[in-house]
């Protein structure tokens, strides 16, 4: 049995009877950084295309499981899943929907060329098999019970624009060719998104004729928008605008409120002898200081999360100390919080060779999470208390992630210590565990997101066994169990889960989304 936590609204002010045209335009904190469905497994980028594109698994609000592009799927022996596809599918240009197209998606998603982060973990070790037009067989090595979950998490292209299915011919529009309620009419990278009605849609016509997604990075600016009229919806409310919204006259907004499984946490150097930017206090070359799990254990007692979410987050966050919160399939029950102990922070540094201890940078995004430029600030204060002298520095999220990834030579993570989040795409703890934590490994599609190549065998093993099980019972302790070794051996440090605010116009109403998606199918009139 799968388990989530539930989103929830605030409602504020709504009024009744206002007349709305039939196009929407959304604000967004976050812009997607390309059109291509497959280029970069980023929230962002998922939610936008969900409205271009298919998949053959859809997920709900609270990520469990309905029929899209499938209509049916089952195991029919140990390592074989059947799924059945949905026949009378057209492509936006008018062609058919088939296997053909499965199969090309699923072999284009973990190859697309600069990928910032893989598709490759949701593709890695299936093997997909064409039965007939709308029968296709996926095989694994072992028993694979996720093979649903993460089938759910490609989008569908058509197989039609293989000679035309490079990144850039995506965001021209010549290749954003899918089955999806809305079809691709622009796109202005810092400008703006537009899609229209697809009156065809299996699923049905949409209610929108026509939405306009502007990428808004300012808080104050989309809270402006929004108010003005400007904008009918935005994501990303600021932490520090809900409470003087919900104070507000009421006759402008509607807030919309949920959880969602995001993990804002800390990767930080574990493979490298000498890290760019861990120095003496000198500035002279030292060891790694990160390699040591006592100085990693000294980080973590150093933040005070309490403070953070009060302060920083304005009490719209939980704190965290693990992958997932309580409630979602594989998440611990052993686990709590690290608590704040300033004075055992500096006594593990002090034993791990550190007494006055070092320099190090932290890198983090200044647009990409709820208040992430404040968070790395706030962390770079608090570990200067424990005796370190901290540098922090923010970029643009697109900037942030190419370097975060691949920026050192060879290809390699370019920075010591980076702040960043993950959402469980997948909506239970292998998703973290197979990105995050699992040694990276590009063929096999592991560690896809492990940016600081923390590695250990026995994590390794615990989390390929889990995997491979089928019991549900069974397989859940195993994830947990492996997150609690992760957490253990400080692979990272979580630091607090997000709690998502949406506002719309009032007379609109918005559904909160675990996966933290900014639909325009999920923005209703009264």
């Amino acid at each position: 049995m799968r388990k989530y936590l539930a989103a929830t609204s605030v409602a504020v002010g709504l009024l009744t009877g206002a007349a709305y045209a039939e196009d929407l335009t959304i604000g967004l904190a976050s812009e997607p950084t390309s059109i291509d469905p497959h280029y970069h497994n980023l929230t962002p980028n998922h939610a936008l295309s969900r409205h271009i594109f298919d998949t053959l698994i859809g997920q709900d609000q609270v990520q469990n499981l309905y029929p899209a592009l499938a209509v049916s799927w089952k195991p029919i022996d140990d390592t074989t899943w059947e799924v059945r596809l949905r026949e009378g599918v057209k492509f936006h240009d008018g062609t058919d929907f088939n296997a053909d197209d499965v199969i090309f998606s699923f072999e284009r998603a973990p190859n697309v060329p600069n990928s910032p982060s893989s598709m490759g973990t949701y593709t890695s070790g299936k093997t997909l098999v064409k039965v007939d037009d709308f029968t296709i067989h996926v095989k694994t090595e072992a028993p694979y019970p996720l093979v649903p979950n993460e089938i759910s998490q490609i989008a569908i292209v058509s197989d039609s624009i293989k000679d035309a299915a490079t990144t850039a011919d995506f965001n021209s529009g010549k290749a954003a060719i899918g089955t999806g309620p809305y079809k691709f009419k622009s796109y202005v990278p810092g400008g703006k998104i537009e899609v229209t009605g697809n009156a065809d849609y299996w699923g049905g016509a949409p209610e929108w004729d026509k939405v306009t997604f502007r990428p808004i990075p300012s808080a104050p600016a989309r809270v402006a928008a929004v108010l003005a009229g400007d904008v009918d919806a935005i994501d990303g409310v600021p932490t520090s605008d809900i409470e003087a919204l919900k104070r507000s006259d009421g006759d402008k907004v509607s807030l919309w409120q949920g959880s969602s499984n995001r993990v804002i946490y800390l990767h930080m150097d574990q493979f490298r002898e000498n890290s760019p930017f861990a120095k003496g206090k000198d500035g002279s070359a030292i060891k790694n200081p990160l390699l040591d799990a006592r100085v990693r254990k000294a980080l973590s007692k150093a933040i005070h999360r309490n403070a953070i979410v009060e302060r920083v987050m304005e009490k719209v966050a939980i704190p965290a100390g693990q992958l997932l919160p309580e409630g979602f399939f594989g998440a611990s029950d052993k686990l709590e919080v690290e608590g704040y102990d300033l004075e055992g922070a500096k006594e593990l540094l002090a034993q791990a060779g550190y007494p006055d201890g070092f320099e190090l940078t932290i890198h983090s995004p200044n647009d990409r999470y709820i208040n992430d430029a404040k968070i790395a600030e706030a962390i770079g204060q608090m570990f200067t208390r424990a005796g370190l002298k901290m540098h922090v520095e923010t970029m643009p999220r697109t900037v942030f992630f190419q370097r975060a990834s691949s920026g050192a030579e060879g290809g390699l993570p370019e920075f010591s210590l980076i702040l960043a989040g993950w959402s469980a795409g997948s909506g239970e703890a292998s998703s973290p565990l197979k990105s995050l934590i699992h040694t990276f490994d590009n063929e096999r599609g592991f560690g896809a997101s492990n940016r600081g190549r923390h590695s250990s065998p026995q994590i390794d093993a615990k989390i390929e066994q889990a995997l491979s099980t089928v019991d549900d019972e069974a397989r859940e302790a195993l994830l947990a169990e492996a997150t609690e070794m992760a957490i253990e051996e400080l692979a990272i440090i979580p630091l607090h889960f997000q709690v998502n605010t949406w506002a719309t116009r009032s007379g609109l109403t918005y559904q909160p989304r675990t996966d933290e998606f900014t639909l325009a199918m999920g923005v209703t009139r009264e």
